[in-house]
């Protein structure tokens, strides 16, 4: 029961830290147990949680687990001036939802690419994933994409008619006669 009042404890110190580090705060305190149950490691021993580096900082988009840059949306939010202050998960959350989208993107399109025996992603391949995709096509509907073309698509009036049934019985007289 005591352990779990420790644990308990750490964690809420622990996640007032990352909501403090992910706000931008320099001087947020390293992650540190708040009891020690074992005796203090002589000087020059690295061992234990938090005991590392100390200098090592990691990025917004690490500690979201993103790959988008969090930092840099949260720049261009405040540079824009779209609002007086900024909340610590919009730009996480737009990141997030960017990241997302590339991804979508980028996997429709790799299978565009694949189905004409390419290795490379082209403008051509972009423009078959958003166009085939019903979503993304709604998102994307008034863009034109460079280089993209067009959808292949013949309308049915272009189309000729079927021949009628007595053209077509005279045609196969006509091949078995040769």
């Amino acid at each position: 029961r005591n352990n779990f009042r420790l644990l308990f404890k750490f964690e809420m110190k622990r996640a007032n830290t990352l909501k403090a580090a992910i706000r931008g705060k320099e001087n947020a305190e390293t992650l540190r147990p708040v009891h020690r149950i074992s005796s203090p490691a002589p000087t020059g021993a690295k061992s234990g949680r938090g005991k590392g580096e100390k200098g090592k900082k990691s990025s917004m988009s690490a500690k979201a687990g993103l790959q988008f840059p969090v930092g840099r949306m949260r720049r261009y939010l405040k540079k824009g001036k779209y609002s007086t202050r900024i909340g610590a998960g919009a730009p996480v959350y737009l990141a997030a939802i960017l990241e997302y989208l590339t991804a979508e993107i980028i996997e429709l399109a790799g299978n565009a690419a694949r189905d004409n025996k390419k290795t490379r992603i082209i403008p051509r391949h972009i423009m078959l994933a958003v166009r085939n995709d019903e979503e993304l096509n709604k998102l994307f509907g008034n863009i034109t994409i460079a280089q993209g073309g067009v959808l292949p698509n013949i309308h049915s009036v272009l189309v000729p008619k079927s021949s009628t049934p007595k053209e077509k019985k005279e045609g196969k007289e006509g091949k078995e006669k040769k």
